[in-house]
């Protein structure tokens, strides 16, 4: 074999040299790259730290700001209160499963506390509240938040304890009768007594000062050591709601009719028929009757002054009776309600049915079926009928 030549292995040895060169700087290299990362890595750990420590400092600021922002917002947006015990009387009616800030809203609404967030608040620090209870209440007007709480939990206070039932129709004798005789165990003639002062009970302008026919008929609840008075108020303040719910004053007013005769005849309208579907027709008939400059001729009215026998109609003597609530003598509207008026009664009174009716008369005791009739002659058929219908129920008539 033939060995390399003089040349060859200079320019293998120079070839050498140069690559043992390249590799002692790499080595350099690599430990001055070593020695940058460890800093690096040192500055990071480092720049992390003060990352943490900024944030957690944020954080604890953001935190307190917070409290600070929502003690400011509490103040800015505060719950409005009243103090002290409150005033007068409140019904008020939880239902079950109302939840707090309803029963907040219902308070509010019935001007017991100032705010509900008031109530809110209260019953919020107080875990007594979760034991208010589905019941209707006596509270009073404007009472604070923690004194509304401490009585609706105070059951034996303002949790009713009894019930009353004023049946339609009722005269305001009839309803001091059903008072004196009730479970309030009133001093005698305390009903009446209370009937014979107005101006305590809550009457609208328009009622003239007189009780009759704004005792709203229906079943209350007893308040706890409640007087005739307070039953009293109860049931006007019943009529009132009646009332606005029908937005009687103003409807009366666009049909021409002042508010107090429509009460007189929604009393009447009561009294002549127990069939609410007749109720619109028989306040028509009065109305044609009344512009037509007719008589009313309504045996009930004639029944508020003599007294009610059991008999639909009145004798010839009874319809002889000298009184201006007597409408077989006297034209026009009696001078005040016969009784007190359901709400269904109030409608009919503003929102007669349209017709030229002159005539009613029942024709059967059983069904109350009323027949209307536009004639004296289509009329004294309607009341044989009836008189047919008496003959075949002796005693009933």
């Amino acid at each position: 074999m033939n060995g390399p030549s003089v040349d060859e292995h200079t320019s293998e040895g120079e070839d050498l040299g140069s690559g043992l060169g390249l590799r002692a700087e790499s080595r350099v290299e690599r430990r001055a790259n070593r020695r940058r990362a460890r800093g690096r890595r040192a500055f990071g750990c480092f720049a992390g730290l003060v990352s943490l420590l900024v944030v957690g400092a944020l954080v604890a600021g953001a935190v307190v700001g917070f409290g600070k922002g929502k003690d400011a917002l509490e103040g800015l947006f505060s719950a409005p209160d009243y103090e002290g015990a409150g005033t007068g009387t409140v019904v008020v009616e939880i239902s079950k499963g109302q939840a707090t800030a309803s029963i907040a809203d219902t308070l509010e609404k019935k001007e017991v506390v100032k705010s509900a967030r008031a109530f809110e608040r209260v019953a919020r620090d107080d875990p007594r509240s979760l034991q208010i209870q589905a019941a209707t209440y006596t509270l009073r007007k404007h009472m604070s938040a923690k004194a509304a709480l401490d009585l609706m939990l105070n059951t034996a206070e303002s949790v009713r304890v009894a019930r009353i039932s004023v049946p339609p129709g009722k005269t305001k004798a009839e309803v001091a009768l059903i008072l004196q005789g009730s479970k309030l165990k009133l001093p005698a003639g305390a009903a009446a007594g209370a009937i014979a002062k107005p101006a305590t009970l809550g009457l609208p302008a328009y009622a003239h000062n007189n009780v009759e026919g704004f005792l709203a008929p229906g079943t209350y609840d007893v308040p706890k050591n409640a007087t005739a008075t307070t039953m009293l108020k109860l049931m006007t303040a019943e009529y009132a709601k009646n009332a606005a719910s029908l937005d009687l004053v103003n409807t009366a007013s666009r049909k021409k009719l002042d508010p107090y005769q429509a009460v007189i005849v929604a009393s009447i309208i009561g009294a002549e028929t127990n069939k609410p579907q007749d109720y619109a027709k028989v306040a028509r008939v009065i109305y044609n009757r009344l512009a037509a400059g007719m008589k009313l001729q309504m045996d009930s009215t004639v029944h508020y002054v003599v007294g009610k026998d059991g008999g639909v109609y009145t004798t010839p003597e009874q319809r002889r009776t000298d009184s201006p609530y007597n409408t077989y003598l006297y034209k026009g509207l009696p001078p005040t309600p016969i009784n007190s008026p359901t709400r269904d009664e109030l409608r009919a009174a503003i929102n007669p049915a349209q017709g030229s009716w002159l005539y009613f008369t029942l024709i059967n005791l059983d069904t109350g079926e009323t027949a209307f009739a536009n004639s004296a002659e289509e009329h004294e058929v309607n009341v044989k009928k009836f008189q047919t219908w008496c003959q075949a129920h002796k005693g009933r008539c």
